[in-house]
């Protein structure tokens, strides 16, 4: 009674769990290969320094500088940028005490 005519014999079966083994370890290491990328890219942006932060209320020690700062912020125009740069270079800079 149907000894061999619906197809799968030994061999067949063999293949078949071969196959299944074969199918379920690829996925469970694409899943793990898949977890440590990952893992490895978001640990590298951790260890990655942050940058300083800035501190707008800590004086400059430089006035020139300083100078050149209001200058690129556009609170002083050219002409008086010159003018303040020749007076602190040739007057040596405010002098403290």
């Amino acid at each position: 009674m149907y000894w061999n005519g619906h197809g799968a014999n030994g061999w067949g079966f063999g293949f078949m769990t071969v196959g299944m083994v074969l199918f379920w370890a690829l996925l469970v290491l694409g899943i793990v290969v898949l977890v440590r990328h990952l893992a490895r890219t978001g640990a590298a942006d951790r260890d990655r320094p942050a940058p300083p932060p800035a501190d707008p209320g800590r004086p400059h020690t430089d006035p020139e500088q300083l100078l050149a700062e209001r200058f690129a912020r556009g609170e002083i125009d050219a002409d008086e940028y010159r003018h303040r740069l020749e007076t602190l270079r040739t007057a040596g800079g405010p002098r403290s005490g």
